[in-house]
């Protein structure tokens, strides 16, 4: 039968939504699903569920300060959110309003931008972003005097502390406007721990845009639009790539943007450095041309993300897997804890993972 929207649903009390990051980054709990069996661990311990030889990449892109606030020339309130910067003074966002802003009209965002309407694209609007200095781009004017947007399921402002937890300790291409939440995890005791055991550490590049949040409407998944990225491969990383396969190592993608990264670079079958938008939709059926295994948080229901996780764990699995982690007290989304996932069967050779169940981590 086909799969439907229904298939990637379950049942997630708000208790279990993660509010706030941990004290210490690596603290959180580490869900392994592997050959389909379910093992907790902890994210400080991931280097032993790892093989010397074996790659992790990373998406070193940095969250900008997308979110304003401002007000039209009528005085009705508008609520920002850049989803792209496309020039040295324009950027593609979504906007919220009482009434839809036409092209021509211009929005005073806190106090210190002057966005005009240039039109639409799609869903999002074309915006020129003016400041208090012609030198001042637009990037420079959303850091300048926009807000960190926390994803929607955090039912907070941003204050000081997200300003760095919100980030990677490797984030530096900015272009985000949410982060790529699996990197959260690692501080440079965990990186350094990776090292030491002879693992290799990659990099791509791929800016979450504002869609990643966009629920699925389509209950046919062949009628849904994937939204677009912008994605970069360096050819270092696919050197690394390269050299993880020649000496019989696993793939291994920290976060799903990762993994669209790389598998979009790899499209015709090759993977190749480069740069573009991507569209991938990954679900179940899909056959992965260059990941082996990933770390990622749990996603929303019903969302791509749970779609993609599925297309390389099993649907079943999955949902078990999902359940487990409800019934185990396990913290969900941005802020939450991790799952490893590696599809291979259990007679695989594979680094021993821990045999100990690790104990909660207190919110």
């Amino acid at each position: 039968m086909p799969l439907t929207l229904d298939d990637f649903d379950y049942h997630l009390p708000p208790e279990c939504i993660a509010q706030a990051p941990l004290a210490d980054r690596a603290a959180s709990r580490l869900l392994v699903l592997r050959g389909g069996q379910i093992t907790d661990s902890a994210v400080r311990e991931l280097p032993q569920w790892l093989a010397p030889g074996d790659l992790l990449v990373f998406n070193d892109s940095r969250v900008i300060h997308a979110r304003l606030l401002g007000s039209k020339s009528t005085g009705g309130r508008v609520e920002v959110l850049v989803e792209r910067v496309i020039g040295s003074h324009e950027v593609l966002a979504m906007v919220r309003a009482s009434k839809t802003p036409k092209p021509g009209s211009v929005i005073d965002l806190d106090g210190a931008i002057r966005a005009t309407v240039l039109g639409r694209a799609g869903e999002f609007f074309h915006l020129r972003l003016e400041g208090e200095s012609a030198d001042l781009g637009a990037l420079d004017l959303i850091e300048r005097h926009g807000r960190l947007p926390l994803p929607p399921y955090i039912t907070r402002s941003a204050d000081a502390e997200d300003e760095s937890r919100y980030q990677t300790v490797y984030a530096r291409n900015p272009g985000s406007v949410a982060a790529p939440t699996a990197g959260l995890h690692f501080d440079e005791a965990l990186l350094e721990a990776c090292r030491a055991r002879g693992i290799g550490l990659a990099w791509v590049t791929l800016h979450v845009g504002a869609g990643t949040f966009q629920p699925v409407r389509a209950d046919n998944l062949d009628e849904h639009v994937m939204h677009r990225e912008w994605w970069i491969v360096p050819q270092e990383t696919v050197d690394a790539v390269a050299a993880t396969r020649a000496r019989g190592g696993r793939v291994v993608a920290v976060g799903t943007t990762s993994l669209r990264a790389l598998e979009s670079a790899a499209a015709d079958g090759e993977l190749r450095a480069g740069s573009d938008e991507t569209a991938l939709f990954v679900r179940p059926g899909y056959r992965f041309q260059v990941i082996d295994a990933l770390m990622t948080n749990f996603h929303l229901p019903k969302s791509t993300l749970m779609m993609l996780v599925s297309a390389l764990g099993g649907l079943d699995e999955i949902r078990a897997a999902y359940r487990h982690a409800v019934e185990n007290g396990y913290r969900f989304f941005s802020y939450g804890d991790a799952m490893l996932i590696d599809p291979r069967p259990l007679g695989a050779g594979h680094a021993a993972g821990p045999v100990a169940p690790a104990s909660p981590s207190a919110a």
